[in-house]
């Protein structure tokens, strides 16, 4: 194994393998993770148009347990789609096989080596790679990351998940009274003990327990509670060192970066999201910002980003396009229909409305124009934008001509920002096949 790493770290997933997990639950459900759903792997990596055959290859770079990988040879299964699960901790390793024979998966190939040798494995290049809660615990993070370009494709992308700078504050003041409270201690189960021990005294005044809710893994037996609070290597980042890191800027990797939090979507990097329902008269000028800009200040008002989860393509083009009346659009992450929408967003009587989003905890003001519910009940997966248009044009009862695509699109477009922000709304090609 290289030295991009230490030799602490190998040997906490080998007697704590992360995620915890028993295999036996993959009888009763399919544990998901938000970023490996493919058609958002669509949607954001490939403009919509893959359809996941002729050979799909995906990576799992430090895969753990298994969740992506299970997650996506799951969905992959009636193709000829193949997943390779690396990951350098054995005993993390053998809980994903049992895992994938109790599903009967056989499209996944197993790697126990550390993903910073990826370079001197031989593996074909990947059409898409995941690597979720790794690139952190390196030394070299970046050593890490070139790595995992070096054995993606061309036109390629990647789903990374990296730890939250302003969200974790409350984590890394943990961490660092731990390192206080466990000096000299080199037992493991001795320090969780410790952990344990503070954590069921410690005043409300604390920042960790004031923000308690938002963790989960201290819950989730010694594993998770190692991970979080005793990890012996563990960095975090901010939205404007990743777009420094990754992105376009001088000294970057040249890379588009579309960020997705779990259950949120876009929508905590949108100032005016975060906002909600009493936004400051400078709220239109934010919105006017650069991207990167709107970001950054959007991290620092809701402050409670605890992980940065986001695609990785060569650019902007491979987000699927608003606009293109080929495309189809379909309801996602929740059981919304057309008829569904339409009542919501014409609440106000085409008049700009509250959109509370109980899913996400986001209340945002929208203007939904004069079509945008017509549109949206004739929304059903299924028919194209361009369909769509012509059906709204075949029901027009109005005295002028009816609106040509153009004006269609333009009146729709912040009812779609707003939906796709939120990932409930998203697109497909018909190149990809039916959904």
């Amino acid at each position: 194994m290289p030295d991009n790493y230490l030799a602490e770290v190998r040997n906490q997933y080998e007697a704590l393998p992360y995620p915890p997990c028993n295999p036996q639950d993959e009888l009763q459900r399919l544990a998901q993770t938000w970023l490996e759903d493919l058609p958002m792997i669509n949607h954001y990596c490939f403009a919509g148009k893959q359809s996941f055959q002729h050979g799909f290859r995906a990576l799992v770079a430090g895969g753990g347990t298994g969740d992506a990988t299970i997650f996506l040879a799951e969905q992959l299964r009636a193709s000829n789609a193949q997943v390779v699960h690396l990951d350098m901790s054995q005993a993390s390793i053998a809980l994903a096989q049992q895992r994938a024979r109790l599903r009967g998966l056989g499209n996944i190939s197993w790697v126990h080596d550390s993903l910073l040798n990826l370079p001197t494995l031989g593996l074909a290049p990947f059409d898409y790679i995941n690597c979720s809660g790794v690139l952190h615990h390196l030394a070299d993070p970046d050593a890490g990351f070139r790595a995992l370009r070096g054995v993606l494709k061309d036109n390629g992308a990647m789903g990374l998940m990296v730890y939250a700078t302003a969200g974790r504050a409350d984590v890394y003041q943990m961490q660092a009274l731990m390192r206080l409270a466990n000096a000299g201690q080199h037992d493991t189960q001795r320090k969780i003990a410790n952990t344990r021990d503070l954590l069921g005294s410690l005043p409300p005044s604390n920042w960790f327990m004031r923000n308690e809710p938002q963790h989960h893994d201290h819950k989730a037996g010694d594993a998770g509670i190692y991970d979080l609070l005793l990890h012996s290597q563990d960095r975090s980042y901010s939205v404007g060192e990743l777009f420094d890191w990754l992105g376009d800027e001088a000294g970057g990797h040249g890379m588009h970066l579309a960020f997705s939090d779990v259950q949120r979507g876009r929508s905590p990097y949108l100032p005016h999201m975060v906002l909600g329902s009493k936004p400051p008269a400078m709220a239109a000028g934010l919105r006017q910002m650069p991207r990167r800009q709107q970001y950054e200040m959007a991290e620092l008002m809701i402050g409670n980003i605890i992980t940065h989860s986001l695609y990785l393509t060569r650019d902007a083009r491979c987000t699927a396009p608003y606009g293109d009346p080929q495309y189809i659009p379909f309801f996602f992450h929740e059981p919304l229909t057309g008829e569904v929408a339409a009542e919501v967003f014409a609440s106000n009587r085409g008049q700009p409305f509250q959109l509370v989003h109980h899913h996400s905890g986001v209340t945002v003001r929208v203007n939904p124009g004069k079509y945008g519910p017509q549109i949206l009940r004739l929304v059903d997966g299924r028919r194209s934008f361009g369909d769509i248009f012509e059906q709204f044009r075949a029901d027009w009862r109005g005295q002028a001509a009816a609106p040509d695509n153009a004006v269609l699109f333009a009146d729709f477009a912040e009812s779609y920002e707003t939906l796709n922000a939120l990932e409930r709304l998203l697109l497909r090609h018909p190149d990809a096949g039916a959904a």
